[in-house]
């Protein structure tokens, strides 16, 4: 089922009679403006004309601007929306750097920019692919389902995907006399893009695809089959003629308005049942088949009996697919029966509206778009670009039989991004150029001393995003350091690189592991003013044999610091002499025990609740000082209280229930930093976003040695989360030390 390319209508000049082009399209003027159309279809005409910026260009211009004005077709055959057409007419040009983002974004709109913008963030795909190397047709290697699933991942919207459909289907059509390229074009669209046609339910592009893939890489087979149906072509046309009839009168009998025709199988799909049946060509029974169209779902069921009642049924070979639809959302009635003549005839019975998500998938939606006329349609519509996201279970191209939901739940926390020889790597979302570097091989990780993404150097912090390549930076004698371990500086994220590190610093000696352990405790305790620290006891809680036992975990990663201070306060909670000695805290700034709610901001009041409204536990709250009584509470929504607050608004405070506050004492920390402008909003917000209360500020400026000292008292829950805070503040630029400022 190879389709040829139509010949474009041309002007007296030679060039594409755009007007007449433009008046053939499919498309619904009510919706798309022609005179947008026009101007792009221009404006890419235009820029065939100029000099492509890009070196060892292959196509002359004007085949691109050709294959753009195809690409529209086979989109606007689709019937897809106004930007997506523009977007596929200019993206040879943008992607030849003919035109830049920034023009098209200007003139069309940034909703058309980033649809270009996507279809050329999956042209990595293709460099990738090139590298592949499959043998044998129908075979899933590991890396190609991986490109797969990283195609999708790229895809925010599913219009990205169908523009990249139609320019892969264009680039196939034409290199049918150039022998240089089909093996490759051929290889990436059968392993790629065929399988996301199909799981898109677009059924008539999958065919071509998958047809004209298998032309280019089994030359052989596919002209054996194509004489073959050749010549049992008017054999067949003839048994299914009379078949159409026999079942057009039965039919117009019951009163069912049905359209009929004869269903071509195409020939990949053949080659595949001959080869994974073990069969020859005359033992394919679905080459002869019907395909029967009707208006509704019980008409269905009616026409099935009826064919039912004409010949008999093939047992085993019935399929419901209306009730339970197909992955992709493919619904009709398939069944198998000996028709006419003693022979096998397969049928399909669908709705009309079944057929037209069969042949156009998710892009059915646009033959609605702009309408209220069908919310179902549209309802329909949203879920499928929400299952487009699912699209990371390749069953019939994997042979997998994982359950699709488990295997999209995975899948969304992944990201894939390129090695510098462009290879796939799969990592789950969040991972860290250190993550990648020991995905690639531990002694890789091991000496990593920095990282590239996409020729940047960055971070080993950095959040890797799907579609980067990443180079690491490795040293002959980097090791790994100890604070990769600490899981809130955010060094690594996936657990097989984390055992990894751990694993080198078991290696260690262990007296280094002791030394290196105790250190790293000596160092926290000292910055949280923790002197009287009792170790053993800590030790027994964290069940380690000895306290040199625990000094070699800290020091193998085996425990981390943070593990070891939340130890201490749950030491501290049993016994308050312990609490005494270990947190050396002031008292909680707390209500008194028994209070129902707390007084933010003034200390302990008297509180009485409000007769007008009567809060109740859970209910939003104000309060209102009055004279002699203390705090009166309302609800906030009582009209009395918001008589009050337009009269004295000076005396509305805010009040909360006591049983939604956690402890806090107050604490006093020093932070030493390089002076610099916006240090001190800086390290304000990253107070208010820990949401930690300051209760003074106080800050001294050395100006010949341009250091800031900055001495705040803030409420803090615990030393864990002093200990947080501590790391954050320190992260920030110029900040050199931050420590608790002991009393004494």
């Amino acid at each position: 089922m190879v389709k040829v390319r139509e010949d474009f209508p041309q002007l007296n000049d030679g060039r594409v009679d755009l007007e007449r082009w433009i008046a053939r399209l499919p498309i619904d003027a009510t919706h798309v403006s022609i005179d947008q159309l026009q101007q792009a279809f221009e404006l890419a005409e235009a820029c065939a004309a100029r000099p492509s910026q890009l070196t060892g260009e292959e196509d002359a211009a004007h085949i691109s601007f050709f294959t753009a004005l195809e690409m529209v077709e086979i989109l606007a055959d689709l019937h897809l929306d106004q930007d997506s057409l523009i977007a596929a007419a200019l993206f040879r040009a943008v992607r030849e750097h003919r035109l830049t983002i920034n023009d098209v974004s200007s003139q069309f709109g940034m909703s058309v920019a980033k649809l270009i913008d996507g279809v050329l963030g999956m042209a990595a795909i293709s460099k990738v692919n090139e590298q592949l190397d499959v043998p044998v047709l129908g075979q899933s290697e590991a890396q190609s389902e991986t490109i797969r699933k990283m195609l999708v991942a790229l895809v925010d919207d599913v219009r990205v995907a169908l523009i990249k459909l139609a320019e892969r289907t264009a680039a196939i059509r034409s290199v049918k006399n150039n022998t240089d390229k089909r093996q490759r074009v051929a290889r990436e669209v059968f392993d790629i893009y065929a399988p996301l046609a199909h799981r898109l339910g677009i059924g008539h592009i999958k065919w071509e695809l998958e047809d004209l893939s298998f032309r280019y890489l089994q030359p052989t087979a596919y002209k054996k089959i194509a004489k073959l149906l050749d010549e049992k072509r008017l054999d067949r046309q003839r048994y299914i003629d009379e078949a159409i009839d026999t079942l057009g009168k039965a039919l117009q009998a019951d009163g069912i308005d049905a359209d009929i025709a004869g269903r071509v199988k195409h020939i990949y799909s053949i080659w595949r049942k001959m080869q994974r049946k073990g069969i020859g060509f005359s033992q394919v029974y679905d080459i002869r088949a019907v395909r029967i169209l009707v208006p509704d779902l019980k008409s269905c069921y009616s026409a099935l009996g009826l064919v039912h009642g004409l010949w008999r049924n093939i047992p085993n070979e019935f399929d419901d697919y209306i009730a339970n639809p197909k992955e992709n959302g493919y619904r009709s009635l398939h069944t198998a029966v000996i028709g006419p003549q003693g022979k096998v005839l397969e049928i399909q019975i669908r709705t009309r509206a079944m057929h037209e998500e069969a042949e156009f998938g998710v892009c059915s939606h646009w033959m609605y778009k702009g309408t209220d006329k069908n919310a179902k349609t549209n309802s329909s519509y949203d879920e499928k670009i929400a299952w487009l996201r699912q699209v990371l279970d390749w069953h019939e191209e994997s042979g997998s039989n994982s359950d699709v939901a488990e295997q999209f739940s995975r899948a969304q926390d992944r990201v894939y991004v390129f090695t510098p020889e462009g290879h796939v790597v799969n990592l789950q979302s969040g991972a860290t150029p250190l993550d990648f570097a020991y995905h690639i091989h531990t002694e890789v990780g091991n000496r990593c001393r920095g990282a590239k993404v996409n020729g940047r150097i960055v971070p080993l912090t950095y959040t890797l995003n799907t579609g980067e390549r990443v180079e690491v930076l490795t040293g002959k004698d980097s090791e790994p350091r100890r604070d990769w371990l600490q899981g809130n500086l955010g060094y690594l994220k996936t657990s097989r690189a984390r055992t990894k590190v751990q694993h080198w610093f078991r290696q260690q000696a262990k007296e280094d592991n002791i030394a290196a352990g105790r250190a790293l405790l000596e160092k926290e305790f000292r910055r949280l003013a923790l002197n009287s620290i009792d170790y053993k006891y800590i030790a027994g809680h964290l069940h380690c044999p000895s306290v040199d036992d625990m000094y070699a975990s800290v020091g193998a990663g085996e425990i981390s610091t943070l593990q070891i201070i939340k130890a201490a306060n749950q030491v501290a909670g049993k016994d308050e002499a312990d609490q005494s000695e270990i947190l050396r805290l002031r008292q909680p700034s707390q209500a008194r025990k028994g209070d129902q709610v707390r007084i933010s901001g003034v200390g302990n009041l008297m509180t009485h609740f409000a007769r007008c409204c009567k809060p109740l536990p859970g209910d939003g709250i104000a309060g209102y000082i009055t004279i002699g009584r203390g705090v009166s509470v309302h609800r906030q929504d009582c009209n009395k209280l918001l008589q009050l607050q337009s009269v004295e608004p000076q005396r509305i405070i805010t009040v909360d229930w006591a049983g939604d506050h956690i402890d806090t004492y107050p604490v006093d920390i020093l932070i030493t930093a390089y002076d610099r402008q916006g240090l001190l909003r800086d390290i304000t917000l990253q107070l208010a976003s820990e949401k930690v209360n300051v209760i003074s500020m106080n800050t001294v400026t050395d100006a010949e040695k341009h250091l800031a000292n900055m001495s705040i008292r803030l409420e803090i829950s615990d030393l864990a989360a002093l200990s947080g805070l501590f790391n954050r503040l320190n992260s920030l630029p110029n900040v050199i030390s931050v420590e608790r400022i002991r009393e004494g």
